[in-house]
């Protein structure tokens, strides 16, 4: 079985060796948490391609965002080019969830579209965690959610023997018990097709391979790998007189069931049983509760989603009847993404701060949004067992895991091992970590904290300055006078919409080149917004919450912060920490927060930016390195004529100018905007989002989202 063989021109610099030794060296200790503190730009993805060469453990990453978790597979396939680097995330290309809401009587059916290549993707996943070990997943959070039992989908794939002794009409019957289809017409994905004494067929994991298999009466005589558009065999294994094969590439071949939720027949049975007892008890409820709308409505649906089971063995939302067909008990886990790795594998939870949290709230909000269809008659109570798992339940599939961030939460320290305190901020007790001694604890033999603080270029993070906030605006105006001669950039984050909007308005009044940046901004416009400040359109950018995942200023060399005393989610000292790293990518970075006290919040992240700032002077002063910018290219502007005042509108009206990978990114914005407004309940939102994108697709028919 192949080993993981990192390939890359660069080796471990900066300090990067000593995080590269203490994680695996937490591994091999048996530790199973660790933490990676990794800054903005210091090679964390390296730092983890290394460890995952030295570990030898299939690995799965977990990101909070579907579009970084493409970046991340895109990077890790170039690092390990001769092992299994795939990538799985939710298989649609837009996603509206059934849902009703009983104050205006509204039912929104589930309408999905499914993106056929990252259904292959999922399934190319599981086929190698069953296959082989050397195994890298990157995943989106969806990973969580319900997939099938591994056990099942190992159990019934198809195995194909040269020599073996099988008649066809019997591989035909397996190939139908696992949903593949007859297609002689046109074969694709999780079809076949039979020519005399030849079938083939064409894996629902493959991407452009077709399993040719001919036969000599009830012999397989022979098995090929072709290509499905050029019909040139790629990889063969054939018979021969003393009943060996020759040119062996694979003696056997292994064909999977096209959906992950299968069941052997003798169950697919009793779980209609199941299903029509559960619907029975159900029925008869409602009736002594004089709800018999809501009776009459869940008999007809879930009669008809069995017939289409008996007929077709499938039907639309069979997972909301998962519960049965995976043997599972009421309340008991769903196997997910995680349950298809061997024991002894690793995890990697990229942007730990984001992606925990968002973690531990996807159960609450599936359960609210099932428990509405259940009361009111459109799903039975089993579907509250389609689910993804609780945070404990994920905790409890962990064997050794990493997180890596460049502000890890309180949780992620504490469990390696570094003391968190906790303090009443408000009226709720948080949990913090102490940054003046966290250097200190770093070095403890018993942390199981990595940090990675060095940047290639050199640079530190920011300076910061607490001014006081009366007379704030002159001295606001002052510094973005003094910073546009420099012809750099600022970003002004502020509470509200209202006050960016203002703000904005009178620094226009001044003759100040302004715009402002907020979430009834669309889309589209953000993106033009945010490559006109650095083509230098405009110099200064106001908005509330200036975090978004991409936002890469490098000509941004002052960032300030109004009302960073309002402690909360905008204010807390990951955000601050954040929001201050916008400024790190320039070597005269400077930080002004306005303030008429220093919070708690305040405090600790300045006293982080401070400590991160002592590491790289040092290493800086020891290596006689001196700070440079990061340089990036600027892409293209969507705009041909900056000044048209009608700009806005042609360009919505011809999406085609759109460039590739601007268009893959706004696409996946906009999913992403969809799917928080699914799991926060407001379904008309994301119906309207899902519009949105049908629009945006229909008219560039020829758009491939990026993997």
């Amino acid at each position: 079985m192949p080993n993981f063989n990192l390939q890359s021109n660069f080796k471990p610099t900066g300090d990067q060796p000593q995080a590269i030794d203490k994680l695996v060296r937490g591994l091999n200790a048996g530790k199973k948490h660790q933490t990676l503190l990794g800054v903005t730009g210091s090679g964390k993805t390296f730092t983890m391609a290394n460890v995952m060469a030295a570990a030898q453990k299939p690995t799965l990453i977990i990101s909070h965002n579907k579009t970084l978790a493409a970046q991340l597979a895109s990077e890790f396939k170039e690092f390990f080019p001769e092992n299994a680097v795939h990538y799985f995330v939710s298989y649609y290309d837009y996603y509206q969830p059934e849902a009703y809401i009983p104050r205006s009587d509204t039912y929104i059916e589930k309408e999905t579209q499914i993106n056929e290549e990252i259904d292959r993707l999922r399934h190319a996943s599981t086929n190698s965690l069953l296959t082989r070990r050397d195994v890298i997943i990157v995943a989106s959070v969806s990973c969580i959610y319900g997939l099938g039992s591994p056990a099942d989908y190992q159990a019934m794939h198809v195995q194909l023997t040269v020599g073996q002794k099988i008649k066809i009409d019997e591989v035909l019957k397996k190939l139908t018990a696992i949903q593949f289809t007859r297609n002689d017409a046109a074969l694709g994905r999780g079809t076949f097709t039979v020519k005399g004494d030849i079938v083939e067929i064409f894996p629902v994991e493959s991407a452009d391979e077709v399993v040719r298999v001919e036969f000599y009466g009830d012999i397989i005589e022979r098995i090929s790998r072709i290509n499905w558009l050029t019909g040139k065999q790629i990889a063969g294994m054939q018979k021969t007189k003393n009943n060996s094969s020759s040119n062996v590439n694979r003696q056997t071949v292994g064909i999977f069931p096209v959906k992950h939720f299968v069941a052997p027949a003798t169950r697919f049975k009793e779980s209609l049983k199941a299903v029509k007892g559960e619907l029975a008890e159900r029925i008869a409820y409602f009736k002594k509760q004089g709800q018999l709308l809501e009776a009459q409505r869940l008999e007809q649906r879930t009669n008809f989603d069995l017939e289409m089971m008996v007929a077709t063995g499938y039907c639309n939302g069979i997972e909301n009847y998962s519960r049965f067909l995976t043997g599972r008990q009421a309340g008991e886990p769903p196997s997910t993404l995680i349950d298809y790795f061997p024991k002894d594998f690793l995890m990697f939870v990229d942007e730990s701060h984001m992606t925990l949290p968002q973690i531990g709230g996807m159960y609450a909000g599936d359960h609210s949004r099932k428990q509405t269809l259940i009361e009111y008659g459109f799903r039975l109570p089993s579907a509250f067992d389609n689910r993804p798992l609780n945070f404990k339940e994920f905790n409890s599939r962990i064997n050794q895991a990493v997180y890596v961030s460049a502000t890890p939460a309180a949780y992620e320290y504490r469990l390696s091992g570094i003391a968190t305190k906790k303090v009443r901020v408000g009226a709720l007790a948080k949990e913090l970590v102490d940054f003046n001694d966290l250097t200190l604890k770093i070095n403890e033999a018993n942390s199981a904290v990595s940090q990675q603080v060095i940047r290639p270029t050199g640079l530190l993070d920011p300076e910061v300055e607490v001014r006081k906030s009366r007379g704030q605006l002159d001295d606001l105006i002052k510094e973005i006078k003094q910073t546009i001669k420099q012809k750099n950039r600022v970003l002004v984050t502020t509470m509200t919409k209202r006050l960016a909007e203002e703000l904005t308005d009178y620094l226009q009044d001044l003759k100040l080149k302004v715009q402002y940046l907020h979430s009834e901004i669309e889309t589209l416009d953000r993106l033009d917004i945010l490559r006109d400040l650095r083509l230098g359109k405009f110099d200064v950018l106001i908005g509330i919450n200036l975090l978004r995942e991409g936002l890469d200023l490098p000509e941004v060399s002052l960032v300030v912060i109004l009302d960073a005393d309002k402690e909360g989610f905008l204010r807390s000292e990951t955000s601050l920490i954040q929001t201050m790293g916008r400024a790190a990518r320039h070597q005269d970075g400077k930080v002004i927060m306005y303030a008429d006290k220093i919070t708690g919040s305040m405090k600790r992240a300045m006293a982080e930016v401070d400590r991160r700032r002592v590491i790289q002077a040092e290493y800086n002063r020891r290596h006689g390195i001196t700070p440079r910018s990061i340089k990036k290219d600027i892409r293209d502007d969507l705009r041909s004529n900056m000044e048209d005042k009608d700009l806005k509108t042609k360009r919505l009206k011809d999406y085609r100018q759109i460039p590739q990978d601007e268009l893959s990114r706004l696409i996946a914005d906009l999913e992403n905007q969809m799917q928080l407004a699914a799991e926060n309940l407001a379904f008309e939102e994301a119906a309207g989002l899902r519009d949105q994108i049908k629009r945006l697709k229909m008219q560039n028919p020829k758009f491939k989202i990026k993997k």
